[in-house]
């Protein structure tokens, strides 16, 4: 068994490592309650573009796991706290209407915005509104994304992300959107800011070997990659990240770490 000392603090990616939609991943309760009674930290962390922080409280604590606001930090949150830091930001947000909520406190435009934030949609995506946006890209906006994730898991199978809509939209008009969410280091630094602890204390785990493991050692944590949710055997002997170590689900953790975490019991 692979060696990570000293781990203090979990960051836990949400959807494909603690549940599937609405469906919990087995034994993800028990292993978030085992880590919580071994004194080790825990934090929620996600690029789920589609809740408002207060969605996602009441999600994670209806399927049991008795989260407070503090510990929940999705890629939305970070976003606001980014544009709370700038001059009279005015926004047009693509997002879903219940993350809409959380940003009413910007002005917003959809055709004078300084600031144009993209998020999930869903399938509301056309020629029509890409090209609404490149407008504004080319007139000077600069293009937020919250993620730019290729797909993820849901119940009935892999979906495309937004991360092709960024990353046209980047082409189109010749920019670079700035990416606020995972693999993004300063979505991480935050993380490891708000815990108070060193990087080399915080292990990530997820499904997602790019963004969430490579992301996090990026940032000078560790990661974990499990093999549940978006995980695919083929995608990850592609990838050129290397996990510190595998597990078969979430519920394989407490285990991992009560033998390398000493410190942290």
């Amino acid at each position: 068994m692979q060696h990570i000392p000293h781990i203090k603090a979990v960051l836990f990616d949400l959807d494909g490592v603690l549940y599937i939609g609405n469906q919990l991943i087995p034994g993800a309760l028990s292993a978030v309650a085992q880590l919580r009674k071994a004194g080790i930290s825990v934090r929620f962390v996600t690029n789920t573009s589609t809740l408002s922080l207060d969605s996602l409280q009441q999600k994670l604590n209806g399927l049991g796991f008795n989260t407070v606001p503090e510990e929940i930090m999705s890629a939305p949150q970070a976003t606001i706290q980014y544009l709370k830091r700038q001059p009279n930001p005015v926004c047009k947000l693509l997002l879903a209407e219940d993350v809409k909520k959380d940003f009413a406190c910007f002005d917003q435009s959809e055709t004078a915005a300084n600031y144009v934030v993209i998020g999930d949609i869903g399938d509301q995506w056309s020629y029509e509104l890409l090209n609404e946006v490149f407008h504004c890209l080319v007139n000077g906006a600069q293009l937020i994304a919250i993620h730019k994730n290729r797909f993820w898991q849901t119940e009935t199978g892999l979906q495309m992300d937004i991360g092709a809509f960024v990353t046209g939209l980047e082409y189109a008009s010749n920019t670079k959107a700035m990416l606020m969410g995972k693999p993004s280091q300063h979505f991480f630094n935050m993380a490891v800011d708000g815990l108070r602890l060193k990087p080399s204390e915080v292990v990530m785990i997820g499904d997602d070997i790019d963004a969430d493991v490579g992301g996090a050692q990026d940032a000078g944590l560790h990661g974990i990659l499990v093999k549940t949710g978006k995980y695919r055997e083929t995608y990850t002997r592609l990838s050129a990240v290397d996990p510190d170590a595998m597990i078969n689900s979430v519920a394989d953790l407490p285990a991992l770490l009560g033998c390398l975490s000493e410190a942290a019991q």
